[in-house]
């Protein structure tokens, strides 16, 4: 493959490159396990193919991430928790595909990022106090699923949201990663034609990008598994919500 002709459909400089390829590692990393990357991977890809076109590039490199992610971590899933969520999730991708094109990014963007802050204020507030109380409202899973099938479409965001979920059932590393495998994986190939047919992000000059990207989503992912093996329970808990933050201050700053 013309690797040179590849990059120029897209007039792509070499920052460009190199950024781009900095995304699909942080990609592989972050669904090793390494939860909270997905704001930075998403304004990365934001920068150098644009907001929307981004989507369609990620999704297949997302998909292949997500088949690695539930071979290696499909035994500690929680299946009960996907049950809870996938029905509302799924009727959020339809409202994003339904309302993706009219939707104002910057605002999408102000109301995501106070949403997941708020949100992370309030898990550290519950640990600090030792509140332990798990959320068990069905409306509690229906909201989150919904806002998670609906910021997935719109931006692939929806990993902040996840992420605080699963830290409020309290879901030990490798539950909470498993089980997150198998949402995003099956969501993500639930978006994909989506992506092919109404929004048309992902074409056959993508594909031949991802191609070339994806055996950097394959490193990063068993970097980070190196990585995920070395965190205790506690300080991955930590980890997320730090990084969870953190993503949602570039999310309103982007």
């Amino acid at each position: 493959m013309d690797f040179n002709l590849v990059f120029s459909n897209f007039q792509l400089s070499q920052v460009d490159i190199l950024l781009a390829f900095l995304a699909t590692l942080l990609l592989g990393i972050g669904k090793s396990g390494l939860k909270g990357l997905g704001v930075i991977i998403v304004t990365l890809m934001a920068l150098v193919f644009g907001s929307k076109a981004s989507t369609g590039i990620l999704m297949p490199m997302m998909i292949t991430a997500d088949i690695f992610a539930v071979i290696y971590y499909h035994r500690h899933t929680q299946w009960k928790f996907l049950k809870k969520l996938l029905p509302m999730m799924v009727v959020g991708v339809l409202l994003g595909v339904w309302w993706g094109n009219d939707i104002s990014e910057a605002l999408f963007k102000q109301v995501m990022a106070f949403f997941i802050l708020a949100t992370v204020l309030v898990m550290i507030w519950m640990d600090r106090t030792k509140t332990f109380s798990i959320p068990k409202h069905p409306a509690f899973s229906g909201f989150m699923g919904l806002l998670c099938g609906f910021t997935s479409m719109i931006g692939n965001l929806a990993g902040p949201i996840s992420n605080i979920y699963f830290l409020a059932m309290r879901l030990p590393k490798n539950e909470f990663i498993g089980t997150a495998a198998w949402l995003f994986f099956i969501i993500n190939v639930f978006k994909l034609p989506f992506h092919f047919f109404v929004w048309e992000t992902v074409t056959w000059e993508s594909l031949a990008l991802n191609s070339i990207m994806i055996p950097m989503v394959i490193l990063g992912f068993f970097i980070g598994v190196k990585i995920v093996k070395r965190i205790s329970n506690l300080n991955y808990r930590r980890f997320i919500l730090i990084v969870t933050a953190i993503g949602g201050i570039v999310l309103l700053f982007r």
